[in-house]
């Protein structure tokens, strides 16, 4: 029966705290410079313009499809 509550009482010990887990993630953690923020971000524009005009040309050219047959 001692040998249970040992057990027990180790077993509690070893597990750590889930706030000291996110505090030694967050040490781990390398936020993004303006630099890199900047250049995400108009990538970002670039490929959803390219997007937005591809759709837009692939919208008309099946609308002229539909009305040519």
């Amino acid at each position: 029966m001692a040998k249970k509550h040992k057990e027990k009482k180790i077993k509690k010990e070893k597990k750590p705290s889930y706030f000291k887990e996110v505090k030694e993630e967050m040490k781990k953690v390398t936020f993004p410079t303006a630099k890199e923020v900047t250049e995400y971000t108009l990538a970002t524009i670039v490929i959803v313009a390219f997007l937005v005009f591809f759709f837009l040309l692939l919208t008309a050219l099946l609308s002229w499809i539909k009305g040519a047959l």
